[in-house]
């Protein structure tokens, strides 16, 4: 089958096994999901969620992020990795949202991607859960492994990726898809021991770098 067929195939079995597929990172509003996905760069979301709710409870505004102490934050995210780094993004990226967005998030892939710390994975994850908006298709590591090992993309790049997944996966299942993948990807196809005996989207799969029967 050519990736079009294999990609409406996928998306039927998808839709069969996760139904409810949904963002895993817990938020109330915009900001908080924006701050979570910064934070969710190389962790898990289970820890992402464990270090959140103090976050959140002493950073309630784009402008307490923008007034936040480096140390203190730092000492918040710390167990999340790259906690450096990433205290710098929330914080520059507050004051981004405070002097040029009144403090909102933005609705638009192009003013996300002004953001410190934010990509075309970060702006895809907040257009489609918080705004609705099907801009694209969110490419994380999960994504990017299926994408290839199902037959989706020959490529390695997420911006690439993501370029062919636009390409065969409908639009309107773009934001669906992209949870479905991710939930996939992390209890069933997993990087080292997919579960392929018991995947129940097999026959749609092209079994790269494994060993199909």
């Amino acid at each position: 089958m050519d990736r079009t067929e294999r990609a409406g195939a996928l998306v039927a079995g998808l839709k069969k096994l996760y139904p409810d597929a949904a963002c895993e990172l817990d938020h109330a509003d915009a900001l908080q999901l924006l701050v979570a996905t910064i934070l969710s760069a190389q962790c898990t979301d289970v820890r992402v969620n464990a270090v959140t709710p103090k976050v959140f409870s002493r950073y309630k505004t784009a402008d307490d992020y923008a007034r936040a102490a480096p140390a203190q934050l730092e000492s918040l995210i710390r167990s999340c990795g790259f906690y450096r780094m990433k205290a710098k993004s929330i914080i520059e990226t507050g004051k981004i949202l405070r002097d040029r967005f009144g403090g909102r998030v933005p609705e638009t892939m192009e003013d996300l991607l002004t953001l410190r710390g934010v990509a075309r994975k970060t702006a895809n994850v907040i257009l489609g859960n918080v705004f609705g908006k099907a801009e694209g298709v969110v490419v994380d590591t999960h994504m990017k492994r299926l994408a290839w090992r199902m037959g989706l993309t020959d490529e390695t790049d997420p911006v690439k990726v993501e370029r062919d997944l636009m390409a065969c996966v409908p639009r309107k299942s773009w934001i669906f898809f992209s949870h479905a993948m991710i939930l996939h990807g992390r209890r069933v196809c997993r990087a080292l021991a997919p579960d392929c005996e018991g995947c129940a989207l097999r026959r749609a799969c092209a079994q790269r770098g494994l060993d199909a029967d």
